[in-house]
């Protein structure tokens, strides 16, 4: 590749080697040999995870370079510098981490401020984790410095972080429901609780770690209450759909004042492509909401209504309800407001939030389904039945009909045997497909836990490589 100039000569490069594969399967390889000859800088920062488990970090100090008797059989070259050659996982927090597992053998991490993260890591530090996090939060590395600090702290300033945060310092992202009690407990062993529940909200909601006994008691105040921080008496923390789960819930939606006019309501809505708006008054109590609906329908009464006429009654969940519960309301008037525990209103869900949030919450179901149905398409294409039975125990053969009855697990065993894999015929790399494949096997185990949390596009990573991966072997399905 040293006279390929431009990413196209890359690509007629790889089209003359490898006139037999799909355009898929070129486009990706192009990709990653113009990262590699191009894209890659003198200077830059280079992670390598390794299959011991360890990652390597380096730093490239050459240009490209074709040496036809480079070692293993690898002659394109890029000399790196490496710093670090068995840094442990657990030095990288689980954003980070998560952003390394791709299908592709070149690609940039660039999200989450990477660079300077790794760079810290190269260094001896400890991954300070992703920009705009809270920076003092960032230090509370291991569940014994947050011990440590909300003992240090008096009554009328308690400690307070973001959800997300928490769950960091025990290495998780998502409530899953043995995390949540595995904080618990933790908490509990020591004498703290969260306020508000650090079950209920969205990883951005904030909660103030205290000992317990300074939450509400029978007089419903606290010192919490005393230094301006309101909260209330919960009977449990268990794992729900609640509504303050979803981020709108959190998010003061804009609104009008008793008294204003309707010609600022309307143009409001129009501005922000709203189809609804609260309606509150002096004390940001809510009176009601005004829609184009209500806007219609008073106007047919008197061409000039005032607000006052236009505005109606208007729904309202606790943040603390049940999601599902609302979902019909929600279906049928289009919205719904969220008051606090204060009855005050905090954020507002319509039907295209629902879209969104349970969107989200589908998509790694669909993705997984479609690589389960292509792996049976495929092995029941090419192996026969009595060879997919010996990789079952003994006892349940007998039910295995054909591919369809295997788990992921199984089909990892199944193409671990040579005869197997070659009935496949495709022309990948066997043990980066079946790390990938038990990858996605882990990721599909999690999804069965359940968690109020959704599923972020780093985590989504692996599964979507590996059903492009299969899309290119047959792109004619």
């Amino acid at each position: 590749m040293s006279t390929a100039a431009t990413r196209e000569d890359v690509k007629a490069a790889v089209e003359t080697a490898y006139p037999d594969e799909n355009a898929y399967t070129l486009g990706n390889w192009t990709g990653q040999l113009h990262r590699f000859r191009h894209e890659i800088e003198v200077g830059d920062l280079m992670v390598l995870p390794l299959r011991s488990g360890l990652v390597a970090i380096g730093r490239v100090e050459g240009d490209y370079e074709y040496q036809p008797d480079g070692e293993d059989g690898f002659p394109h070259v890029r000399r790196v510098k490496w710093y670090v050659k068995d840094a442990q996982r657990e030095r990288f927090r689980p954003d980070l981490l998560d952003s390394m597992g791709s299908l592709l053998t070149v690609f940039e991490l660039s999200r989450f401020g990477a660079a300077e993260r790794i760079a810290g890591i190269a260094d001896g530090g400890a991954d300070p984790g992703r920009p705009g996090a809270d920076e003092f939060a960032a230090t509370l590395t291991e569940p014994a410095k947050l011990f440590e600090e909300v003992r240090r702290r008096s009554a009328d300033d308690p400690l307070t972080l973001s959800v997300r945060d928490l769950l960091g310092i025990w290495n998780a992202q998502r409530r899953y429901a043995t995390v949540v009690e595995q904080i618990s407990n933790d908490l509990a062993l020591r004498g703290l609780v969260t306020v508000p529940p650090f079950t209920e909200g969205s990883l951005e909601s904030s909660v103030s770690v205290i000992p317990a006994g300074s939450e509400p008691g029978e007089e419903r105040t606290s010192e919490l209450t005393r230094s301006g921080m309101t909260v209330v008496e919960t009977e449990s923390q268990a794992i729900a759909y609640r509504v303050s789960n979803l981020e709108v819930a959190n998010r003061m939606p804009e609104f009008v004042r008793v008294g204003d006019s309707l010609r600022s309501a309307t143009t409001l809505m129009v501005l922000r492509g709203y189809s609804q708006l609260p309606v509150l008054d002096g004390a940001d109590r809510l009176r009601g909401v005004v829609s184009w609906e209500s806007i219609g329908l008073a106007r047919m009464s008197a061409p000039d209504a005032s607000l006052a006429a236009a505005t109606v009654r208007a729904r309202e969940a606790d943040r603390s309800d049940d999601l599902l519960d609302w979902i019909p309301d929600i279906q049928r008037t289009g919205y719904v407001l969220v008051r606090d525990h204060d009855h005050k209103v905090c954020g507002l869900i319509t039907v295209a939030d629902l879209t969104v949030q349970f969107g989200t919450r589908v998509r790694p179901f669909v993705l997984l389904e479609e690589i389960e149905q292509r792996l049976r398409r495929a092995v029941d294409a090419a192996i026969p039945l009595e060879r997919i039975r010996a990789v079952v125990p003994s006892r349940r053969a007998s039910k295995v009909h054909s591919a369809a009855d295997l788990t992921l697990g199984v089909y990892g065993h199944l193409l671990k045997v040579e005869e197997n894999w070659a009935s496949l015929a495709w022309t990948i790399d066997r043990q980066l497909f079946l790390d990938a494949l038990e990858e996605c096997r882990k990721f599909r185990n999690s999804l069965m836990h359940f968690s109020p949390d959704p599923i972020t596009e780093d985590q989504l990573r692996p599964a979507q490589g590996l059903l492009d991966l299969m899309r290119s072997l047959d792109p004619h399905s």
